[in-house]
């Protein structure tokens, strides 16, 4: 339904991941996107799907969603039903964020339905496997922070107003560097660098909005900031939302 104004009375957003109370992007995220609310003056909320919940039969209520967020707090119950939640969200056209774990098996699920690439894995999962899309980081991530180097000309860079930032981390996977350019001339753009040039964010060009990154910028919502994409995201959202409400 829509308001008066055009605006939609109900966006509804999909967390996407295994909820638990100590992970701090977990109490992280909902805080942004109500930060994000209040700046839109819009009514926005959000429910999470865990993956063994969504391996059971939860994509009705899935599909109902405005927007996806794929979370932090990897490995999942269930790695196929975040794999399946992603395709949908990229071929639907819903808009997509995903952060930490989220930035990995988006990255997974592109190569393995987009490049063809499905023996390519997560060494978190498949550690013996010689095939890691997803391997350990040179240096570990947790509880770090680092400075982003954005693209120009990229949205991530327009949504921050700069092509440098600072983030906080909390992981210890990323893209393994040597494969990197199985992305070279995909629509899957890398957006954000670390200083030594690794891959720290990347975005889906000719989508709507769908974007990840291995940084959590959610957590900025725990010091009563709004996180810029959490905000750029939520707007996403509402337009998808307002596209598919009945007048």
């Amino acid at each position: 339904m829509l308001l008066d104004g055009g605006m939609p009375t109900d966006v509804r957003i999909a967390l996407v991941g295994d909820h638990q109370p100590a992970v701090i992007a977990h109490r992280a995220i909902p805080r942004a996107i109500e930060l994000a609310a209040r700046d839109l003056a819009v009514p926005l909320s959000c429910q999470w799907f865990n993956t063994a919940q969504l391996a059971s039969g939860a994509h009705d209520e899935l599909h109902a969603s405005h927007g996806v967020w794929c979370v932090p707090a990897s490995p999942y119950a269930n790695m196929q039903a975040a794999l399946d939640a992603i395709r949908w969200a990229r071929e639907s056209g819903t808009p997509f964020l995903g952060t930490c774990g989220g930035f990995q098996h988006a990255l997974l699920e592109f190569a393995h339905h987009e490049l063809k690439l499905p023996h390519l894995v997560h060494a978190e999962v498949d550690p013996e496997s010689h095939h890691h899309l997803i391997a350990p980081l040179s240096c570990s991530l947790v509880e770090k922070s680092g400075t982003i180097r954005l693209a120009p000309g990229s949205r991530m860079a327009t949504i921050y107003g700069s092509f440098e930032i600072e983030e906080e981390y909390h992981c210890s996977f990323g893209l393994a560097n040597e494969q990197e350019r199985l992305f070279d001339g995909s629509p899957m753009k890398v957006t954000g660098r670390d200083r030594a040039g690794e891959v720290r964010a990347f975005e889906l060009s000719g989508h709507p909005f769908f974007m990840a990154t291995l940084f959590q910028p959610e957590r900025a919502a725990l010091r009563g900031v709004t996180p810029p994409l959490a905000r750029a995201f939520a707007e996403a959202c509402l337009a998808r939302a307002a596209q598919h409400s009945p007048i």
